[in-house]
């Protein structure tokens, strides 16, 4: 009998150390992240509802940050909202279904956005937005490039090259989006200031390929004399280039686009696009994810993160980093 009593608290004692041990396991994980609100990057969920991926600016945005997420452990969810700002509105509601931690917005429409931002909002779901800002909403961070300075350094750019003299053409963006209003803006800023020089036509096409061939096959055929061309992005460069080409007045018009997208700087190389500025889309993928990240680890990320663009040429063509 001494010997079963023995036995039966020796089983008690190995119970007792072993529920111990799991209760100061428990203190240790609510410590290092239920209490604190914070989250390992391999637990997390991202959704990023992207403006479009039948462009490749947009492509290689989402590339950027599928390659970050899979480097982290992350779940991503992406979705193509086509152009579409209902749609986009709808992307969320999907997202914010499949309970996504985060939600990264690629505006199709800034206003329109700024409603998808506010729905995230009532749910407690931090947003951050990547290059196109949203109007509305509590945005944790905005992830982009500064359009107002590329618009600058497109003008400044085609103010040298035509010697402070000329007619000039600018095909416009989206300007329902923050981007396409403050490129448009920083090249009309300093193009005020520069007497010589004549903006004759400028005219959105949204920052589509084709609308931009149609646009420039308009304006070629209306203007017997032009200088120059500033595209607000590569995608409508490469219309205007198409139609100038067609046109054959290559050689008397000076091109310049923005982004830096392989066809353009493919274009630079073949000397047939003079410039372009490049704000490389896979790393606005990137750094809004690593922003996403932060967030949820609990890191304070700075309310705007700008990076840097640069005026491409054929002199740097090769040595600008785009991935």
């Amino acid at each position: 009998m001494k010997k079963f009593l023995s036995m039966i608290g020796l089983v008690l004692l190995i119970a007792l150390a072993a529920c111990g041990g799991g209760n100061d396991n428990a203190e240790n994980n609510s410590g290092d992240n239920g209490d604190s609100g914070e989250e390992s990057s391999g637990d997390m969920k991202i959704g990023i509802a992207v403006n479009t991926l039948n462009n490749p600016f947009f492509v290689d945005l989402k590339e950027g940050a599928e390659a970050t997420a899979e480097e982290n452990g992350i779940e991503l969810v992406v979705t193509d909202s086509q152009g579409d700002p209902g749609k986009q509105m709808s992307d969320v509601e999907n997202l914010l279904q499949q309970n996504i931690d985060l939600l990264i917005l690629n505006p199709v429409d800034s206003d329109a956005a700024g409603q998808a931002a506010l729905l995230a909002n009532d749910q407690d779901v931090p947003v951050v937005t990547v290059d196109r800002q949203a109007t509305d909403g509590e945005i944790v961070t905005h992830v982009g490039f500064d359009a107002l300075k590329s618009g600058g350094i497109a003008a400044s750019y085609l103010e040298e090259q035509l010697g402070g003299e000329g007619k000039v053409v600018e095909i416009q963006g989206i300007l329902g989006t923050n981007v396409g209003r403050d490129r448009s803006q920083g090249f009309n800023d300093h193009m005020d200031g520069v007497d010589g020089i004549e903006i004759i036509a400028s005219q959105s096409a949204n920052f589509d390929r084709g609308e931009a061939l149609s646009v420039m096959e308009d304006i070629l055929q209306a203007n017997d004399e032009i200088d120059a061309v500033y595209a607000a992005n590569d995608e409508m460069v490469m219309g205007a280039l198409s139609a100038i080409e067609s046109a054959g007045r290559l050689d008397e018009i000076t091109i310049i686009g923005t982004d830096a997208i392989d066809p353009a700087q493919e274009a630079i190389r073949e000397g047939r696009l003079d410039a372009t500025i490049a704000e490389p889309p896979f790393f606005l993928g990137r750094e809004a994810v690593n922003a996403a990240i932060k967030t949820l680890e609990g890191e304070e990320v700075e309310d705007m993160i700008t990076l840097e663009n640069t005026l491409v040429t054929e002199d740097n063509v090769d040595e600008v980093k785009t991935r």
